[in-house]
């Protein structure tokens, strides 16, 4: 997997977790990725020396201004095109493995387009 794409998993998984659950620890990054500990671990000191990353007080994990408008981001790019994949009859397990992959490659001009493609269809 490249660095990119790590970091990406990363702040969406804290992101969603952070929606699902309210606070996030490593373990819980650990578990929704499929990681270790340890790598997890390794991975949160990566992002909080890059400002993307911090902890509170008690040890959660928190997104930066600048990590939840990055994850943002990505989970943006994540739903639409899983949802275009679904309503394109595609299984939703499928879409969303597929879409996890795709919103790492995709370049900002074919998910701009995509994305007007798909609010054109959806007033349509």
């Amino acid at each position: 997997m490249r660095v990119q794409e790590s970091k990406e998993n990363y702040l969406e998984a804290i992101l969603m977790i952070s929606q699902e659950k309210g606070q996030v620890r490593s373990i819980d990054v650990a578990s929704k990725l499929g990681f270790s500990k340890p790598s997890v671990s390794v991975a949160m000191a990566n992002l909080r020396a890059e400002g993307l990353v911090e902890n509170d007080e008690r040890g959660l994990l928190v997104l930066t201004p600048e990590g939840r408008a990055y994850a943002e981001r990505v989970l943006e790019r994540h739903m639409l095109i899983s949802n275009w994949l679904t309503g394109l009859g595609v299984s939703p397990e499928t879409a969303a493995e597929d879409a996890c992959r795709v919103e790492h490659v995709l370049s900002e001009e074919s998910f701009a387009c995509l994305r007007r493609h798909v609010e054109e269809h959806r007033r349509a």
